[in-house]
């Protein structure tokens, strides 16, 4: 277990471990905002809702407040460590002082790996809003063909990461003011979108419990079908740690960050759901089968009930919304791989952990991020179902890296460990007496969810021909790959060299129990 002392450091950082080499700039507003780009109700409910409503009808809208239930959990749980730890690599760093060895650094690995699939899930939401804005975005065929789809999605993704790497490498500043404007812009629109959605209402409230015949021929009823349905919620609600992982670039990050994390996720549950079931309740025809359809959905709806210019200025507003939520999913990637390479805990981790001396960023991680989130959008470029395959993999690996945190995390209440006896350190936020039930629903909320969600289904992972088992299970095969390479990986290479590099470490030595862990056999 770590145990922090007081810092002689003014920046907090001689604390971890670590010199402060990031640019410490963020205010409360761009903390907050960080949190809620990064979840991006107006891109998540926007980019999913078609998979949703096809599945399981209206009655999905109820998996909504479900995985909002669970995912509070794990956030508040987070929020505790962020009230100690507002480190880079939120995640893998609370897992390295509530664990050693395999298991902490694998908790790193996964969040990196998913969050450069996220980053390429997220850039292809453009796909599914640009083109009804304008038809000229449909750069790849006139969208007729069998992979016009697809094949525009990333070539509009591509694009997109391309410009969000050149926005992260110039530094944080550039990076949380377009976030903070764009985060500002979701916002209002989100309230405006609600009120004009809800007057607009032609449905009653009967028709949310409504089932509509979904779930016939599954062996589980529409149990089965919400259950699958319910990974449209569940790809929105995470990555509310990207608070607390810029909290090396935030002022008075031990009190600011776990406030952010909790009102990221509490503001995306509000008015994420006021929209979804706003939408539903707002749609002229329920029986409609462009609001099952990739390119319908909640857009769709959007058109069709508010019409012309309004309908379109919405629109644009979700490409603004889609553009900070890829800002934020890189930056929180960049500080993860930044976070994992100063500890020696990559392949060429010096260079990975370079800051630049004017910017004061990862700008090499930022690259490098960026290069490699392009690389599975080729490799499935001609898969029509691209969007469900790719956000699938990418909340399964997230749930399983926040499980290696909570997990860990809970052994330690249960050992007397955590929370941490009042050492004089400052301490940003605290369950107290709620922390055990907190964490046991933490850790069983992931648990349902990863088997959930990784569950070998035709609908998600080969719902269009050509119909193979390697492509249903795909999702298996790739969490397990990168489970497995990123396990080996560690125990015949990295562990022999883990260590802060000398560039990165603090001048003054913190106490050796708050040194960086290493292997336990």
């Amino acid at each position: 277990m770590f145990d922090p002392k007081k810092s002689a450091d003014s920046s907090g950082m001689d604390e971890f471990g670590y010199a402060q080499t990031l640019d410490r700039s963020i205010g409360k507003f761009a903390s907050f905002a960080a949190g809620v780009s990064y979840i991006s109700i107006l891109t998540g409910v926007f980019q999913l809702f078609y998979f949703g409503f096809s599945t399981a009808g209206p009655a999905y809208a109820w998996s909504w407040p479900i995985v909002f239930l669970g995912q509070l959990m794990v956030a508040l749980c987070f929020a505790e460590l962020a009230g100690r730890y507002p480190v880079a690599g939120s995640v893998y760093n609370w897992a390295k002082r509530l664990t050693t060895g395999t298991w902490a650094w694998l908790s790193g690995w996964l969040l990196m790996i998913s969050s450069i699939v996220a980053l390429g899930s997220v850039a292809l939401a453009l796909q599914i809003t640009l083109p009804q804005l304008w038809s000229g975005f449909q750069l790849v065929g006139d969208g007729t063909g069998p992979y016009d789809f697809a094949a525009n999605g990333v070539l509009l993704a591509a694009i997109m990461i391309t410009i969000s790497t050149l926005i992260n490498a110039f530094g944080v500043k550039l990076m949380t003011k377009i976030n903070s404007i764009g985060v500002f812009v979701e916002l209002a629109a989100a309230a405006l979108l609600i009120v004009a959605l809800f007057w607009h209402v032609v449905n009653g409230p009967e028709v949310l419990f409504d089932t509509s015949g979904f779930g016939q021929e599954h062996p589980m009823g529409f149990f089965g079908v919400f259950l699958i349905a319910a990974m449209a919620s569940g790809y929105v609600m995470y990555g509310f740690d990207t608070a607390s992982s810029l909290g090396e670039e935030t002022k008075d990050p031990k009190k600011t960050a776990p406030k952010a994390i909790i009102r990221a996720v509490t503001a995306s549950f509000l008015l994420g759901g006021l929209l979804l079931f706003g939408g539903i309740l707002a749609a002229p025809d329920l029986s409609d089968p462009k609001l099952g359809a990739a390119d319908g959905g909640l857009q769709y709806i959007v058109l069709s009930v508010l019409g012309g210019p309004f309908g379109k200025a919405f629109l644009a507003c979700i490409v603004v919304a889609v553009v900070v939520c890829t800002l934020a999913v890189h930056a929180a990637a960049i500080r993860m791989m930044f976070a994992m390479a100063r500890d020696n805990n990559l392949p060429f981790s010096r260079q990975l952990s370079k800051v630049h001396p004017v910017r004061k960023t990862p700008t090499v991680a930022a690259i490098v991020i960026g290069i490699m989130a392009i690389i599975p959008l080729l490799v499935n470029v001609m898969q029509p179902a691209i969007f469900t395959i790719l956000s699938s993999i990418s909340i399964v690996l997230i749930y399983l890296s926040y499980l290696l945190v909570t997990v860990p995390m809970l052994r330690q209440r249960f050992l007397k460990k955590w929370p941490l006896a009042d050492d004089g350190t400052e301490v940003g936020f605290s369950l107290g007496k709620w922390g055990v039930v907190v964490n046991v629903l933490a850790v069983l909320w992931g648990g349902a969810m990863t088997v959930n969600l990784i569950w070998p289904r035709a609908e998600i992972y080969n719902s269009v021909p050509p119909f193979e088992w390697y492509l249903q299970w795909g999702g298996v095969l790739f969490v397990g790959a990168v489970v497995v390479s990123g396990a080996l990986l560690y125990r015949l290479k990295i562990r022999h060299q883990t260590g802060v590099l000398a560039e990165h470490a603090a001048a003054v030595s913190p106490a050796p129990a708050a040194s960086v862990p290493v292997e336990s056999h």
